[in-house]
C-alpha cells in the first residue's frame, strides 16, 4: 500500500519507479506531468476540421456528402471566428433544444427560426433563379401553412367567423406569355381581421383559408377579409432571440397563395397590403416590391361591384424535371418530426 501511495503522489516506492518514469519521463521529450504513451494524436483548432471531414469521406450519397462537408467547414469556421466559449456553446445547445421542443402539430418554431434569420428568403431567392422562365416572384410559405384546406366555389367567402371587413381577390393565372391557365388550383390562407391565424386560436377548425380553381379563362375569384399586420409568436425561444436583438417581431399584412397548374412550376407567393407600416422591416424578410398590392374600392371589372378588392395576375413558369424534386421552403407543421408521429 505504501508503494501505491507514493506512486500516486509522484514519489518512489521501495522497488517502484517514479510516476514520471511510469508515464513517460521528461527525458523522452514530454513534460514530467504528461500521461499516456508515445502515440502522436492531438487535435488542434485547425486539424479537427480536417479530421472530421476525413471521417465523413465514406458518405455514399454525393449530395448529402457535399452538404455535410460544407456545413462542418462553415460551422467550425464560425466557432473559430467568434472564439466560441463552452458557456456560449451550451447556451446555443439549450436554445436549439428548446426550439425543437416548442414545435407542435400547429406550431413550427424551427421554420420560424429559419424565417427570422433570413435563411428561408435566401433559399427562396436561390430557388427562383432555377426557374426556366421569369414568373411572378415567390414569397415564404411560412409556419402557418396547412394541407387539405376547405374547397370553395368561385366567389365564396373563406372567413367563417367574421366577414365584416370584406375584400375580394380576383385576377388571372397565366403562363409567362399571358396565356390563361384553366383549372389551376389556387390555395389561399391569411390572418383573420384580429391578426391571428386559425392555428393560433386553439381551435382545430380551419378559417380564412381555402382552395379554389380557375375557370376556362384562367380567372380566380375569392371573397376574404382585410388581413392585419401581426407579431410572430414571441413566447418561445425565437421570440426571446428577437427581443434580445431589439427587433419588433412584426409582419406586414399579407395573403398567402399556393398555385399549381399542370405542366407548370408550383408557385408559393404572397400579396402584401400596400399601406402596411411594416413592409420595409418585415421580421421574416418576405415582402417584395412587385408583390405589394393595393386594396381599392369599385375597381373597374371587379366581379363583385361596390366592395374593396385586390386585382392581381399571377404568371407561372413552365415546369422542369428538376422542379418536380425541388420541394417547398416550408411545410404543414403537423407533417414534420414528432408532430407527424405523436405515438
Amino acid at each position: 500500500m505504501r508503494g501505491l501511495f507514493d506512486w500516486m503522489n509522484g514519489g518512489t516506492s521501495k522497488g517502484g519507479a517514479t510516476r514520471a518514469a511510469a508515464n513517460g519521463s521528461a527525458s523522452a521529450g514530454k513534460p514530467a506531468h504528461a500521461n499516456g504513451g508515445d502515440v502522436k494524436l492531438e487535435y488542434t483548432s485547425e486539424t479537427i476540421t480536417t479530421a472530421t471531414l476525413a471521417q465523413m469521406a465514406t458518405t455514399a450519397d454525393p449530395r448529402f456528402k457535399q452538404i455535410m462537408e460544407a456545413a462542418v467547414r462553415h460551422l467550425h469556421a464560425f466557432a473559430r471566428e467568434v472564439n466560441l466559449t463552452p458557456a456560449e456553446w451550451i447556451k446555443g445547445i439549450d436554445f436549439l433544444t428548446r426550439t425543437g421542443q416548442a414545435c407542435t402539430r400547429s406550431r413550427q418554431e424551427v421554420i420560424l427560426l429559419s424565417d427570422t434569420l433570413g435563411l428561408s428568403t435566401l433559399i427562396n431567392t436561390m430557388h427562383d433563379k432555377t426557374a426556366m422562365e421569369e414568373a411572378t416572384h415567390s414569397s415564404l410559405l411560412g409556419p402557418f401553412f396547412r394541407e387539405d384546406p376547405p374547397k370553395y366555389k368561385a366567389g365564396e367567402q373563406i372567413s367563417r367567423v367574421d366577414a365584416s371587413d370584406e375584400v375580394v381577390l380576383w385576377g388571372k393565372v397565366t403562363d409567362v406569355k399571358g396565356r390563361a391557365l384553366p383549372n389551376a388550383v389556387v390555395s389561399v390562407w391569411q390572418t383573420a381581421t384580429d391578426g391571428r391565424y386559425d392555428m393560433q386560436t386553439g381551435d382545430d377548425s380551419m378559417d380564412c383559408r381555402g382552395e379554389f380553381t380557375t375557370n376556362a379563362e384562367g380567372n380566380y375569384l375569392i371573397r376574404s377579409v382585410r388581413p392585419n399586420f401581426y407579431s410572430i409568436p414571441m413566447d418561445g425561444p425565437v421570440g426571446e432571440m428577437i427581443t434580445a436583438q431589439r427587433r419588433h417581431g412584426n409582419r406586414p399584412a399579407h395573403i398567402h397563395f399556393l398555385i399549381s397548374a399542370a405542366g407548370h412550376r408550383e408557385m408559393v407567393t404572397a400579396l402584401y397590403i400596400a399601406d402596411d407600416p411594416h413592409i420595409m422591416d418585415d421580421v421574416v424578410f418576405g415582402a417584395h416590391g412587385d408583390l405589394i398590392a393595393a386594396i381599392k374600392k369599385d375597381q373597374p371589372g371587379c366581379p363583385v361591384p361596390g366592395v374593396n378588392s385586390i386585382k392581381f395576375n399571377f404568371a407561372l413558369s413552365a415546369e422542369s424535371a428538376a422542379d418536380k424534386l425541388s420541394g417547398r421552403v416550408g411545410a404543414d407543421p403537423s407533417k414534420l418530426g414528432a408532430a407527424a408521429n405523436p405515438g
